[in-house]
């Protein structure tokens, strides 16, 4: 088949997150025999950058990529920003998406790409068109429920919030044309539960069908490669890992390492927040910054932790750093008070959450110093990751939902509005209300 990819930020045009998933689903569609086109905006890339590093990225065979440049620079993310059209990137865009040759249109980031109105360019009607709704942008002009860059976000106040954190009006916003652009989607794709039932709680879901179809990592990440084994770490260690951002909340978990000297913590990743988390280190001997690390220095460094800490204050839509520190068979520890934390994280059985300080400072000394506890999260959190988190089953999901798109489409599948059902046992991927069953 041939798919189209659909993205704000790409390769080595990247800050990690989405454009990780679009990579790792893409190289697996590639390496099935299929042919795989990703459109993504370098100039909302150069827009945002600051001094994030241009990664060196080589697509494998089957995978081709389509870097969207304007003579506007800047411009181009802007206007689509405050318009939620695509303006000056329509003419490439519409040319892939008029394509009779593409099999399925698969949108991810959008918001600086074409917004809402890219999602029904294109004469190929023909083509499955999903979304996979990496962050909350859908619902949060601000992409993170993450409130004047303080707190989650129970109650919108999206104008001030717009305001204080320096983005452009959303006008658009207010006129219907997100439901609009989700009428021409087959589904409306969450990597977790959590993420779902927010978007829904919010409004989502009148138009299109909701479906969750969680995260996964190829079948060889994390594996040690045929380098020398690394000498084992001199003192035990945290590890933690993400882009360096305040509602990332390295902020909360440094300064519990005064208590714990009995031991590191190391963290990759760089970011604009970094020079102030430096600074609150500054005096605390047992705390190192990694810098920017690849997939196998990331999986390196995951493997000799005692635990990966995953401190977000915001509701994360998944977290990959949880896939990965299991892949390593690593426990995590993570701040579950929203979002998918406490879904992937805990209710995995890999983890231990947290809410308070001390709780953080808790689980910490208990995976430091009770190996049986340690090995017994490990265990869980890997065997789930080899199982509904693993290359093969995903991609079986996921041609799956295609398949039922069509079918659906053909009228083997009607559908219907919303309706009460009875519970049934939980599925990996998850039909929303509205999309029967065969």
């Amino acid at each position: 088949m041939k798919f189209c990819m659909v993205t704000t930020f790409f390769g080595g045009h990247s800050f990690g997150g989405d454009a990780a998933y679009v990579d790792r689903l893409s190289q697996a569609l590639c390496r099935r025999g299929h042919e795989v086109h990703i459109y993504y905006c370098v100039d909302a890339f150069e827009a945002v950058r600051g001094d994030h590093p241009l990664r060196d990225y080589t697509p494998p065979p089957g995978l081709h990529l389509h870097p969207l440049k304007s003579r506007y620079g800047i411009l181009s993310p802007v206007a689509t920003q405050v318009t939620g059209q695509p303006w000056f990137k329509a003419a490439a865009l519409r040319g892939a998406l008029d394509d009779p040759a593409a099999d399925v249109v698969h949108f991810h980031n959008i918001s600086l790409v074409g917004g809402p109105g890219v999602l029904g360019l294109g004469a190929n009607r023909r083509a499955v068109r999903l979304m996979t709704a990496h962050e909350h942008w859908l619902i949060c002009p601000m992409h993170l429920l993450w409130k004047y860059d303080s707190r989650i976000c129970e109650k919108p106040a999206c104008g001030s919030c717009c305001l204080a954190g320096g983005r452009p009006p959303q006008l658009w916003r207010w006129t219907g044309a997100i439901d609009r652009g989700l009428r021409h989607l087959d589904a409306l794709v969450f990597p977790s539960r959590s993420a779902l039932e927010e978007h829904r709680r919010r409004g989502v879901g009148a138009s299109v069908r909701l479906v969750q179809l969680p995260y996964f990592l190829p079948d060889g990440w994390g594996r040690p490669r045929d380098d020398p084994p690394a000498r084992p770490a001199a003192r035990p260690y945290l590890a933690a890992a993400g882009r360096m951002v305040k509602m990332k909340g390295f902020q909360r978990l440094i300064p519990m390492m005064r208590y714990l000297p009995e031991a590191d913590l190391r963290i990759a990743g760089t970011g604009p927040y970094e020079a102030e988390l430096r600074a609150l280190a500054s005096d605390l001997e047992n705390v190192h910054f990694e810098g920017l690390l690849g997939g196998a220095a990331l999986a390196q460094l995951f493997r000799g932790a005692r635990a990966v800490v995953v401190p977000s204050l915001f509701p994360e839509t998944f977290g990959y750093v949880v896939l990965e520190a299991f892949a390593v068979q690593t426990p995590v520890i993570v701040h579950d008070a929203a979002g998918a934390l406490a879904e992937t994280g805990v209710e995995s059985g890999g983890g231990l959450g947290y809410r308070a300080d001390i709780e953080l400072l808790t689980a910490c000394r208990r995976i430091l110093h009770e190996p049986g506890l340690r090995e017994a999260l490990a265990a869980r959190g890997f065997a789930r990751r080899m199982g509904e988190w693993s290359e093969a089953q995903h991609i079986e999901r996921y041609l799956a939902l295609i398949e039922r798109a069509r079918a659906g489409r053909s009228g083997r599948l009607i559908y219907r509005p919303a309706v009460t059902r009875p519970a049934r046992r939980r599925q990996p991927v998850t039909e929303g209300e509205g999309w029967p069953g065969d």
